[in-house]
Parts: C-alpha cells; structure tokens; sequence
C-alpha cells in the first residue's frame, strides 16, 4: 500500500494524520487513519457508524481510535 493523493476537500483536515493511507479499489476509496476529532455524542466502544461530513461518505469508528472512510474516488 503507498500513500497516496486523496480526494478529501481541506475540511477533513485529515490529510496531516501521521498515520494515514488510503487504498482505491476500483471507483471507491478506504480511507485509514487515528481519530483525532472530539465527538460530541455517545460513541459505541465496538464500531461506531456515521455520515461522512462531505456527500456521498461513510465513516467507520474502530475501538474509538481508528477512523476508516469509505467514499467514492474522484479521477
């Protein structure tokens, strides 16, 4: 896996995460990383479900510490 150029808008703010990467299968990107944000809701200690903050995203919260984002890639 190689880290690569994703296409998050500078929202996400993810693009600086140490340990980041991204993998494109096909038309969808895994985006992989630590979760740095402050949640503001009670977070399932197992997985935890959420929209994504841009159209079309789906994040996945891991054991409250990895943060793993499913969208479509952008050519």
């Amino acid at each position: 896996m190689a880290h690569l150029e994703n296409s998050f808008d500078g929202q996400f703010s993810l693009q600086v995460a140490p340990t980041s990467f991204l993998v494109r299968l096909g038309s969808r990107e895994i985006f992989v990383c630590r979760d740095f944000r402050r949640r503001y809701y009670h977070v399932n200690p197992l997985m935890d479900f959420s929209t994504g903050i841009a159209a079309g995203h789906l994040e996945l919260l891991l054991f409250r510490k990895w943060l793993i984002i499913f969208s479509k890639a952008r050519w």
